[in-house]
């Protein structure tokens, strides 16, 4: 047996190009023109073909790394030339005695099938394009059963597998475990800590908002200078203390106002008799940032309260959810939440809807901004909002109408729309 070297063809201008597949494995057969890896540049994908025929003695090379023209890929376990010819001089000679004989005999022969990608061991056929689509969403091309000839895959394939992966029912979420093909101890030191069981316990939650609800995020700059010097100017005159209000409390205040004038936004989705229901009562669920993960309790009848009584029950709900000892059922029953990053920092995000809410408001940290006002350069206190609402109920005008409403009731003419 002779050892043939395969070596990266000329690429032309490409260099340090990824191999992205092995489509063969040590030991396994192959036929001249089989594809053996695929590699990945900036603008293609494409399979290097086998130069020889022979058995795959040693793969030089792994997934990740970065070659060149003349670099060594495999090298293979061919015949020699000379005994080659001495096999085929010997068929030849039996099949010349066997048309000799006179008598008719069926001559058994080994039906040699030419090997493709798809008949390969540990290969699938699929074009470099496929398989760059099933790599970016995540799945290994080898686990798609594919619909066209040969076992070939195709996008629609894909599309189909990575359906069939996630199932949701009844909010539980059933997922194939993707296997890393590395450990994450093999590259380094590391630590294993079990899951918080309120990050358990919300996981399935989240999922399934993201995967059955049609997110729609709008953001909006709202002017809340006049808002901030009254918060800030408020003191007891009996005591003389000046009064400690949160920004939410107003604008949990607001919020109640322009669900009173959008009900859509105070509804839920009925999707075993298609119906959507209506609540005439105003439950605001706040998310809380405890050491054992985030809460989202609700806060009951908060249209009945003032804007010193919200802020009381802020302080309390998020103190017992600190110390484990709210009830259960303040988790359900919401109208809509408000996830607040502004004693954190930040801007804009995407806040995920809590279902069977339809929206869910998400206030940043609000900053000073440079604007002009009546022909002056005038410094501002603008609060940042991003609001995340269901398509299926909610469209896009009725989002930036909320949104405005909202800008409305908590800009400059804020005190005529609440009620303090």
């Amino acid at each position: 047996m002779a050892s043939t070297k395969i070596l990266v063809p000329n690429m032309g201008d490409f260099k340090d190009v990824e191999v992205i597949e092995i489509l063969v494995k040590e030991g396994q057969q192959i036929k001249k023109n089989d594809s053996l890896i695929t590699l990945e540049s900036d603008k293609s994908s494409v399979e290097v073909p086998a130069t020889h025929e022979g058995i795959v003695e040693k793969i030089n090379i792994k997934v990740g790394n970065k070659v060149n023209q003349g670099d060594l890929i495999l090298s293979l376990k061919s015949e020699n030339k000379t005994e080659e010819k001495k096999v085929t001089a010997n068929k030849e000679q039996k099949i010349e005695k066997k048309v000799e004989d006179k008598k008719p005999k069926i001559i058994k022969t080994k039906e040699i099938i030419p090997t493709t990608p798809s008949s390969q061991s540990g290969t699938k056929s699929a074009s470099p394009k496929v398989r760059k689509f099933a790599r970016e969403l995540g799945a290994n091309v080898l686990e798609i059963p594919g619909s066209q000839r040969s076992g070939r895959v195709s996008e629609e394939d894909v599309k189909n597998f990575i359906r069939s992966q996630v199932t949701v029912s009844g909010g539980k979420v059933e997922k194939k475990i993707h296997k890393e093909e590395y450990p994450h101890e093999e590259f380094g030191e590391i630590q294993l800590k079990d899951i918080p069981r309120v990050k358990k316990l919300s996981g399935p939650q989240l999922v399934r908002s993201w995967t059955e609800i049609p997110h729609v995020t709008q953001h909006e700059e709202i002017d809340i200078t006049e808002m901030e010097q009254f918060r800030s100017s408020l003191y007891d005159y009996y005591s003389g203390e000046m009064i400690k209000v949160t920004p939410l409390a107003f604008i949990s205040k607001a919020l109640i106002s322009a669900l009173k004038a959008f009900p859509n936004f105070n509804a839920s989705i009925d999707p075993i008799h298609n119906k959507i229901i209506y609540k005439k009562y105003f439950h605001l669920g706040f998310a809380v940032d405890t050491p054992h993960g985030l809460m989202v309790p609700k806060i009951r009848d908060v249209d009945q309260m003032s804007i010193k009584e919200i802020g009381e029950a802020l302080k309390k709900t998020s103190k017992l959810c600190r110390e484990l000892k709210i009830d259960k059922k303040e988790f359900f029953g919401g109208s809509m939440t408000i996830s607040s990053l502004g004693g954190i920092g930040g801007t804009f995000f995407t806040p995920i809807i809590n279902p069977p809410e339809v929206a869910i408001l998400g206030v940043g940290k609000s900053f000073d901004k440079l604007i002009k006002l009546k022909g002056k350069i005038v410094s501002r206190k603008i609060l940042p909002i991003s609001l995340s609402y269901d398509h299926r109920i909610i469209d896009g005008a009725e989002g930036a109408r909320f949104c405005v409403y909202l800008s409305e009731c908590l800009g400059k003419d804020f005190a005529f729309k609440l009620a303090v």
